[in-house]
């Protein structure tokens, strides 16, 4: 049995960097023999998370589909643009949706325990590399085992 693999950029972008460079890791990972479900998340719009939304309405369609993908999968790949040295709200907004509690099953299902390797990439000097620490921190604790060697590529638009 082959290790499941949820790839994704924290983009919504058609051109990401950080597109291209989780496509680069999903193609690494697939030849490592693993199963890789690379994912745009433009495919998956979610309004900002709100707590009264989700008390009115539940989790959006689109959380539940992405839900379920993170469920399936041992892990995840991740390629986190850096906006203003931080990560971006969409990769956030998904990070908080898909926490969400879901009567009868255990807290924070879709990440507790599950491994994560992350990269950045960006046109200028550092890479992206602002934005991993952050990424680290949120995933680490919502329980993620996130692993210690990440990629920062810096000047991507001249490799």
């Amino acid at each position: 049995m082959s290790v499941k693999i949820l790839a994704f950029a924290g983009s919504l972008r058609k051109d990401s960097w950080n597109k291209k460079v989780v496509q680069v890791m999903a193609g690494a990972a697939g030849k490592a023999g693993a199963t890789v479900d690379l994912i745009d998340l433009k495919d998956f719009p979610m309004p900002i998370y709100d707590g009264d939304l989700e008390d009115a309405s539940g989790l959006p369609e689109a959380a539940l589909r992405l839900r379920a993908l993170m469920q399936a999968a041992d892990g995840f790949l991740i390629s986190v643009p850096e906006y203003n040295g931080a990560i971006t709200a969409v990769l956030k907004n998904v990070i908080d949706w898909a926490s969400r509690p879901r009567e009868g099953e255990p807290p924070l299902a879709c990440f507790k325990g599950k491994v994560c390797g992350l990269a950045g990439a960006s046109p200028g000097a550092l890479g992206g590399i602002r934005g991993l620490p952050i990424t680290r921190q949120i995933l680490s604790g919502i329980g993620m085992l996130v692993l210690a060697q990440q990629v920062a590529v810096a000047s991507v638009h001249e490799k």
